[in-house]
């Protein structure tokens, strides 16, 4: 009996004594002892598009023989049969038989080996995120900062934290500006670890988490004929890639000169990196070199990736880009108290305006802003304060007296 194998190395035969009781374990220990795979490296289908895996996630979706015991009169085989092997690691014949690898001198390369090697880059058609909400009060505060005081003139970012939902939803719910420098055409965030630290303790104690970016776009860059520049897909692949979360959103805030009505208007958007953008992010396929004379709406590729029938190392951002579908809702916190890393430093002055100002609020709705509790965050103890005080927050709930006086007390010193 023979099996033919298909492999990114092309079509090679196995020879078995009878098809009848031989199971897909037994089948691999052949393929080791003939073709000098290690079992253990081997991954066996029915299906071609095996050759088209490029990661080992994609890998596992290819289970039809992966179970070792698995007879294989059961998958249909016949003598003569085609399967296709995916394998890691490099072979190694000895002898005058010795293997030549695909695309050494004097082997020809099938189609099938092409396509096995290929990086391919299509739209993807569905996010992951079903939905973006954005807190109507924390998206106000963003835009009116932008608009007002910094005209769109530079740019500016924040990470926006909230909740996702099993569907995919995601709801945001406050929007963290870490220190940063915008220009026209660029933004530099400086991280803070040390902030940062306060930042997710803040949100781990209101049962929210990081869920995405938001920036502006210039009134210069609106003149541009791009949705995102090549410099934007990067930072948005950056932060995307380091949250490991598959709804991450990417959102862009922007203003659109209405030449007609003579006026201009504030737009929110929406997008997901694809799954193929992120995954080129991550093996460090873009050449982040950026030249002076680079076209900003292509992304540049440090080798050729296939765009329809075309090898390119030039690719439309816009293959990158998922749209997401916006929303708005009334979340649990307010945004009135002043927002941190802007032009004007926050003071415990700005803790005492606030607290007067919401004086005749209950005092859990006085503190229920993120931007306060940050504040805060600063002076009490990390792990035993800031949990106790979102906690209050989270069910809104009386704030231990012993905690009204603290804050009280640092109102006051100003």
């Amino acid at each position: 009996m023979m099996l033919r194998i298909r492999s990114r190395d092309g079509l090679e035969r196995v020879k078995l004594d009878n098809l009848n009781g031989t199971t897909v374990s037994e089948l691999k220990s052949i393929i080791e002892k003939q073709l000098r795979i290690p079992t253990h490296n081997q991954t066996l289908s029915t299906n071609q598009n095996l050759l088209l895996a490029k990661s080992q996630q994609d890998l596992l979706r290819f289970t039809d023989m992966s179970n070792p015991n698995t007879p294989l009169t059961a998958l249909n085989l016949s003598h003569g049969s085609i399967l296709f092997l995916a394998y890691e690691g490099e072979r190694n014949v000895p002898g005058p038989t010795a293997f030549s690898p695909a695309g050494s001198f004097g082997r020809k390369m099938t189609m099938d080996d092409l396509i096995a090697k290929q990086m391919r880059v299509s739209r993807q058609e569905n996010p992951h995120c079903e939905l973006v909400s954005f807190d109507r009060d924390c998206a106000n505060a963003f835009q009116h900062y932008v608009n007002e005081t910094l005209a769109f003139a530079v740019k500016r970012g924040g990470f926006m934290y909230g909740t996702v939902s099993e569907e995919g939803k995601v709801e945001v719910d406050f929007i963290y500006e870490p220190p940063q420098q915008g220009s026209e055409e660029n933004l530099v965030v400086f991280r803070d670890p040390e902030e940062e630290k306060y930042v997710e303790a803040i949100a781990v104690g209101l049962g929210m988490r990081r869920v995405g970016f938001i920036f502006t776009q210039t009134v210069s860059q609106d003149k541009k004929d791009y949705t995102l520049s090549y410099r934007e897909v990067l930072q948005a692949s950056e932060y995307h890639a380091e949250s490991g979360l598959k709804e991450w959103v990417t959102a862009i805030v922007k203003l659109e000169v209405n030449e007609e009505m003579g006026g201009a208007d504030v737009h929110f958007e929406a997008f997901q990196m694809s799954d193929v953008c992120i995954r080129l992010f991550k093996e460090g396929w873009f050449d982040t070199e950026i030249k002076e004379d680079h076209d900003p709406k292509l992304s540049i590729m440090k080798k050729d990736v296939v765009v329809g029938v075309k090898d390119t190392k030039e690719v439309d951002n816009d293959f990158f880009l998922v749209v997401v579908k916006i929303s708005d809702h009334q979340g649990p916190l307010s945004s009135a108290f002043p927002v941190e890393n802007r032009n004007t430093q926050v003071t415990a002055q700005a803790l005492k305006n606030h607290l007067e100002r919401t004086k005749n609020l209950p005092f859990v709705k006085r503190i229920s802003d993120f931007h306060l509790l940050l504040v805060l965050a600063r002076v009490l103890d990390v792990s035993a304060d800031v949990p106790a005080l979102t906690e209050c927050v989270q069910t809104q709930s009386a704030v231990p007296e012993g905690y009204q006086i603290l804050i009280e007390s640092m109102a006051s010193a100003a």
